[in-house]
């Protein structure tokens, strides 16, 4: 909640109670004096801050105490009388629009996001591909070739004037909204919401290069939910470039201004029997590998000269890792069959294109949100799902079954990457978009069940910790005490055993 908003708020409450609480005749000096204060604290408000959807209420009370207190201090004959029913029912109403603006600002604040714990300032650029060898197939661009906009964070010399916003492309948060539910205006005030990053600026000097990190955010997701991890990950020293997979993301803007939408989820219906869907899961992800490795092509051109960037020279291309969340957890590891990528962290994704390879030994680091543990728990302890069960999930017998056997081989692909020095754990009172900057969005989603009860700051702190020490173990040789086993500081972090 910011500063002026909040004085506002508090200035307006105060004003409520002054109506009430003094007489008639004392009233008009105070009321007018405070209504003042609260009118000047609006247009600092408005000025400063900037003006939001949530608040319009709180504005239009303030303006109404000013109007009304201003013209009976001005005015020289008696007060109209009110009656008492009609004056009752104002005072009730202001009541509970007070008491409605409050609510919205607590369920939709103007966030910080977790500061970096490197010591790289960090700095950000845009990047746009296009793959001339391949026709999209998603979207209404099909038969044009597959676009990319990349979100790049590096560490930056020392920055200069005021830190991005969160979410540059503005255009893009009624979409944002409506893919949570919510009318298009909804999410405006993110605008509001200040990264810890400098656009452009030159890479820092400090070393000669950089490791490579390649992300990739879930379905209907955004590279500007995982601002907060790319951030942390530039200020230790890595070069982090997170991708849009267009037509899977809520919205993608590009440099002439056209807008793509999520058009993916047309893939997946509620009539398709198990083997549709699980096909046309592996043939979106078959799509979402090949961007992988198509912008780690390109970076291979920046790399070398090609093409242009203030990154030439100064990535390091023999340590690259790569991480996801979801669908984009389980790209990362599918992208991992490259021989060109050193390890991979999937977070809290099942795999895809389970059976089209053979085992995949590098080491990986799978985090998964309690509840994702839990189900994985059922495979390992042969739950046998009762009717009951099966009719409350909503789904068959036989397409439980198919699911079953389908995460036993999840299971062993797991087993095989932490045999091969990587790490299965889970984050004790987590939910799936917890591995995300959604979690900061709203602290009513803890109450509905779209993020879990552990604090949004701590569950950054303790992924973006587990995140560095596995690629400070395999990209940088150093590290790696957080993946011997549980630690003390992070009590919630459990590591799961892996048994059929």
């Amino acid at each position: 909640m910011r500063l002026f908003e909040l004085l506002l708020l508090l200035s307006n409450i105060g004003l409520f109670a002054l109506t009430i609480l003094l007489k008639k005749g004392q009233r008009k000096m105070p009321v007018f004096v405070a209504s003042g204060i609260a009118t000047l604290i609006l247009v600092i408000h408005w000025t400063v801050e900037g003006y939001r959807v949530q608040l319009f209420c709180l504005y239009g009370i303030t303006i109404i105490f000013f109007a009304s207190s201003g013209y009976r201090y001005l005015k020289k004959s008696s007060p109209t009388q009110i009656p008492r029913f009609l004056l009752g029912s104002a005072y009730a109403a202001l009541a509970i629009l007070l008491v409605a603006t409050a609510g919205l600002m607590y369920a939709f604040p103007v966030f910080q996001l977790s500061e970096p714990t490197g010591k790289f300032k960090v700095g950000m650029q845009s990047l746009h591909f296009v793959d001339t060898n391949r026709e999209e197939i998603y979207g209404g661009s099909r038969g044009g070739k597959r676009e990319l906009m990349v979100q790049v964070w590096y560490p930056a010399q020392a920055g200069t004037g005021k830190h991005a916003p969160l979410i540059p492309d503005t255009r893009i948060l009624r979409y944002m909204a409506a893919n949570y539910g919510l009318p298009g205006f909804t999410l405006q005030h993110l605008k509001y919401v200040s990264s810890h990053t400098y656009s452009g600026g030159e890479i820092s000097s400090a070393q000669t290069s950089y490791p490579l990190i390649l992300a990739n955010p879930g379905f209907g997701s955004s590279r500007f939910l995982h601002t907060s991890q790319a951030e942390n990950l530039a200020s230790h020293g890595y070069v982090v470039a997170v991708i849009d997979h267009t037509y899977n993301t809520f919205a993608t803007e590009f440099p002439d201004g056209r807008i793509t939408t999520s058009s993916t989820n047309d893939l997946f219906s509620p009539d398709h029997d198990y083997q549709m869907e699980n096909g046309n899961r592996d043939k979106l992800g078959k799509m979402l590998t090949d961007d992988v490795t198509f912008v780690l092509d390109q970076f291979g051109l920046i790399q070398s000269g090609q093409m242009p960037s203030h990154l030439i020279g100064r990535i390091d291309l023999g340590h690259v890792g790569v991480f996801g969340h979801s669908i984009g957890g389980a790209t990362a590891y599918d992208a991992s069959y490259d021989p060109r990528i050193t390890a991979g962290i999937d977070l809290d994704g099942a795999l895809y294109r389970l059976r089209d390879r053979e085992s995949l030994r590098k080491p990986f680091l799978f985090m998964n949100s309690e509840s994702e543990f839990g189900r994985l728990k059922l495979v390992m302890d042969n739950h046998v799902y009762t009717e009951a069960e099966l009719k409350h999930m909503g789904n068959t017998r036989a397409w439980t079954d198919q699911v079953t056997e389908d995460k036993k081989l999840e299971l062993e692909r797991i087993r095989e990457s932490v045999a091969s020095g990587g790490q299965f754990l889970y984050l004790e009172n987590s939910e799936h978009l917890n591995f995300t900057d959604v979690q900061f969005i709203s602290p009513i989603f803890k109450f509905l069940g779209i993020t879990g009860k552990i604090a949004p700051h701590r569950a950054n702190a303790i992924i973006n910790a587990y995140m560095l020490d596995f690629f400070d173990t395999y990209l940088k040789n150093q590290g790696g005490i957080l993946l011997k086993g549980p630690d003390s500081r992070f009590p919630e972090v459990k590591f799961g055993a892996l048994r059929l």
